[in-house]
């Protein structure tokens, strides 16, 4: 790479993306995608809430609990813990959503119609999914208990005229990670990745297609500049302006929120650079291979609003479909949304972020690989 080159390329990138104003994109997929996809795929109900529980009674009534959770829609029993203290470590490690810890002399209190203290435990870092899981669960508990006092009743264990009120059952929530269930704490780090996601596809897929509309492609094709020199000329601008959205993003989270990283803000940096990197070469893989501006922001517009809409900006992935989870596989904005919101609101190490971490170092050698290949096939 000459570095000479390589500054009179930077130099013509800045001064294009100054005067070139951004083109608003014409919408054409969105009805498409709206009726075919996102009414199974951006659903609000929230299912398949995967749950720890600590059973401290070990009794039939705690057992029949256990069952009646697990048969409703809702929960999916993923851990039996032994301790609260373990429970909330599987929550923090991310392998379950909520908690539940029934104590001990649960039936018999529950039987003698004494208040009984159900403590549950919901990571709030999606306070929407926190709120209603709490609510559904303890709908649950309450029934349950209603169950319990009619079936004694019918026994004879119970005498009905006497007791005729049900066991008291008190349901205590703990929302861990966003405590006040504020919604827009839990939008902010999505956000943040829908900017850096649209730096690299708007932006980068409207470059090589506009030189290739005003005729400047050609005389690059005839200069001595080669094609890697071309292509660092177009990747450098947008990762600098993506570093720079980010922080400007973090400082209005800030600002505006209150909103603090807990984790390492350096962490939080490489996943944005480094998925901002693989996103312009998608953008710049659009532009190579669209032969107009309008034709590629068709392109990018297709692919950008299913990331955005299946990458659990708005819903969690787990509520959707089973086949629309494993599209989501596929999805790079889905790892870093996910990886900003552990490590702005839960605090997460980089060591608990290797999932994340090396699907978007793939998705970041791929995009860029494909980015170059295209540009020398239609180059060439």
């Amino acid at each position: 790479m000459q570095a000479k080159v390589l500054k009179y390329l930077l130099e013509k990138e800045f001064k294009q993306m100054l005067r070139n104003p951004i083109m608003l994109p014409l919408i054409i997929a969105l009805p498409l995608i709206q009726l075919v996809i996102l009414p199974y795929a951006a659903t609000y109900e929230i299912r398949n809430i995967r749950i720890a529980v600590v059973d401290n009674d070990h009794s039939q009534a705690s057992r029949a609990l256990e069952e009646k959770i697990a048969s409703s829609n809702y929960f999916r029993i993923v851990l039996q813990a032994s301790t609260h203290q373990e429970a909330l470590q599987c929550i923090r490690a991310g392998s379950a959503g909520m908690a539940i810890e029934i104590p001990a002399d649960f039936e018999s209190d529950l039987i003698m119609n004494r208040p009984v203290s159900v403590y549950i435990s919901a990571d709030a870092v999606d306070g929407t999914k926190a709120g209603i899981g709490a609510s559904y669960l303890g709908q649950i508990i309450r029934n349950f208990a209603e169950d319990v006092v009619k079936e004694k009743a019918v026994k004879g264990l119970i005498d009905v005229v006497h007791q005729p009120v049900p066991a008291k059952v008190e349901a205590v929530p703990l929302f861990r990670f966003n405590p006040a269930l504020d919604y827009k704490t839990y939008m902010v780090p999505g956000i943040l990745a829908m900017l850096l996601t649209l730096v690299g596809g708007i932006l980068a897929a409207l470059n090589i297609s506009s030189e290739r509309e005003l005729g400047t492609l050609e005389q690059i094709k005839v200069s001595p500049v080669s094609k890697f020199d071309y292509l660092a000329g177009k990747l450098i601008p947008f990762w600098i302006m993506g570093l720079i959205i980010t922080l400007i993003g973090l400082g209005i989270a800030y600002l505006l929120y209150g909103l603090i990283p807990k984790g390492n803000v350096f962490t939080l940096l490489a996943f944005a650079i480094i998925y901002n990197m693989g996103f312009t070469g998608f953008g710049l893989f659009i532009s190579s291979v669209a032969k107009s501006q309008q034709q590629a922001m068709f392109i990018a517009f297709f692919f950008l609003l299913i990331f955005f809409l299946m990458g659990g900006l708005f819903t969690p992935v787990s509520s959707m479909p089973h086949w629309a989870q494993y599209i989501t596989y596929l999805n790079p904005t889905a790892y870093l949304i996910d990886a900003m919101r552990l490590i702005i609101l839960k605090g997460s190490r980089f060591s608990d972020l290797y999932p994340q971490f090396w699907a978007t170092v793939s998705f970041a050698v791929a995009f860029n690989a494909m980015a170059l290949l295209a540009f020398r096939k239609t180059a060439d």
